[in-house]
């Protein structure tokens, strides 16, 4: 029995209903164009406010809105399984963060005389980038304060609330070490009774993320109609075109068909996608002519470091509000910014740390240890006290041999695999250097001892450019070889930059739409 959307000559089909994917399928249904999104997870109750969870059945995950397998990693040849901090639902994995939307330096982006870039640059620089970006902080109605060591021109940005005791102390700490601090820019509308949900769903329309910037007013506009536990298992193509997106609902294959076409299934999905779509014509995987497709894997390194505010400070709960750019690049060395992460060294933050940490360890065959983490938990918990928890967010760069990989013999497996190149560890031991540094006389204390990827971003994985031999994708996020296939999630970034990757996808996914309205599809 065929599904009653597959009926529809519809205009535009998304696949994922991300920060990408929400955001470009507003601007389109919003356009008049007619769009259908289809979703792996489930709608959810608008009240929920779940966040990440060690739930292990793939069902319960997906009713939470949770990725409903664990990611299979290969790091440095050691293989590992674990559950990473992936949605799978209406709005996707944004849905749970912490609403972080920070514009990129110019040199991320522009191959620069004294800054160069390890690409050559984007197809697409900074300045192109910029309405977009603007357009994008409106949209999402970003609060913050402008970072005093930019020389651009500032975000449209909303006033932020008032510093609680917390901030205000912190900020004048790290202004007397000669630091910049400024209030993060995040993409929460606080409303009277905003619960601040960083890390959970919001159950409210307050913080900005792929559902309520994105697919709820793109439904609202009467274009829009969305699919939600439709796992997207193929693309169909004939010649220069996909003619069809073949989707499994309640256990059955449905195939619909559009003008044009989107992935937003994010920088891991997608190229799976993509591999898992290979036919005689493409045999190596849809849209693979460069060999390139799930190659050029990127994340941010964390590191992360618990910070006491001054003695005698008020305890004014987790913060959220403080990023700085001081080190952003230093003695030439790409490194990032730092920001608040939102958190408090709380008993159960640390539980759910360590076991992140014991999963990717030689130790998790070990029956039981899992359970043993409570105990140092409990120590550091009551150490720490109302010690905040920041994180240097480090640039990744991309190397071909760091991809996400497909096994047809396991087609609903997420996998990758991933090598610390070694001007990478370079690079992070002087980050850490510089963290060490910059707030010298503070108490403060890592809380990694190794490398720690942050599976939470990766990108780069169908790189946009101009030379078709050397990416997936044109500088218009359409895929070299295909009329009328389009790419609006993380996978097109060629370098990961030293922020938040969240404000540059939902700013490129509004160019991306707005090149789709201009191309006869």
């Amino acid at each position: 029995m065929s599904h009653p959307a597959s009926e529809v000559a519809w205009d535009v089909i998304v696949v994922g209903t991300g920060v990408g994917g929400g955001t470009a399928g507003r601007a389109l249904a919003e356009a008049g164009r007619k769009v259908l999104f289809l979703e792996q997870g489930a709608v959810g109750k608008r009240s929920a406010r779940n966040g990440l969870s060690e739930v292990f059945v793939p069902e319960a995950r997906l009713a939470r809105g949770l990725w409903p397998g664990p990611l299979h990693a290969t790091v440095n040849g050691q293989d590992s399984a674990f559950y990473a901090p992936l949605g799978a639902g209406v709005g996707g994995s944004s849905v749970f963060y912490a609403a972080t939307l920070e514009r990129p330096e110019r040199h991320d982006l522009d191959d620069l005389p004294d800054r160069p870039h390890p690409t050559g640059g984007w197809p697409v620089g900074f300045d192109a980038m910029r309405p977009w970006f603007d357009r994008a902080a409106a949209l999402y109605h970003i609060h913050g304060t402008p970072d005093p060591l930019s020389p651009e021109p500032p975000l449209p940005l909303t006033a932020p609330p008032p510093l609680n005791a917390t901030e205000t102390a912190l900020m004048a700490a790290f202004e007397a070490r000669g630091l910049h601090p400024y209030h993060a820019h995040t993409a929460i509308d606080r409303v009277e009774g905003c619960l601040n949900c960083l890390g959970t769903k919001c159950p409210r329309r307050c913080k900005m993320d792929g559902r309520s910037a994105g697919v709820e007013p793109a439904l609202e506009t009467g274009n829009a109609t969305l699919i939600d536990r439709a796992e997207v298992t193929r693309l169909l193509a004939e010649g220069d075109r996909v003619t069809g997106v073949e989707a499994r609902i309640g256990g059955e294959p449905h195939v619909f068909a559009a003008r044009q076409v989107v992935l937003a299934g994010g920088a891991l999905g997608s190229p799976k996608l993509l591999l898992a779509s290979a036919s005689e014509r493409w045999p190596e995987g849809l849209a693979n002519g460069s060999g390139l497709v799930g190659r050029n894997l990127m994340f941010h390194l964390n590191e992360m470091f618990a910070l006491w505010p001054p003695r005698g400070t008020p305890d004014g709960g987790a913060t959220k509000a403080i990023s700085l750019r001081d080190l952003y690049l230093t003695e030439g060395a790409r490194l990032g910014m730092v920001q608040a992460m939102g958190i408090r060294a709380s008993y159960g933050e640390i539980v759910h740390y360590l076991n992140l940490m014991l999963a990717r360890s030689p130790l998790r065959r070990v029956p039981g240890l899992n359970q043993l983490t409570r105990i140092p938990a409990a120590i550091a918990a009551r150490l720490f006290g109302h010690a905040q928890i920041f994180v240097g967010l480090m640039e990744d760069l991309p190397y071909p041999e760091n991809r996400v990989t497909y096994a047809p013999e396991h087609p609903d497996r997420l996998s990758v695999r991933y090598d610390f190149h070694p001007e990478l560890l370079t690079r992070r031991r002087a980050f850490r250097r510089a963290i060490a540094r910059a707030f010298r006389g503070q108490r403060r204390v890592f809380l990694g001892m190794g490398p720690e990827l942050n599976f939470g971003h990766p990108s780069g994985t169908l790189r946009f450019g101009d030379d078709p031999a050397m990416s997936v994708l044109n500088a218009n996020c359409r895929a070299h070889e295909l009329a009328n296939l389009w790419v609006a999630d993380a996978s097109f970034m060629p370098s990961s930059m030293g922020v938040n990757p969240s404000l540059t996808i939902a700013a490129n996914a509004l160019r991306v739409a707005d090149a789709m309205m201009k191309e006869q599809p």
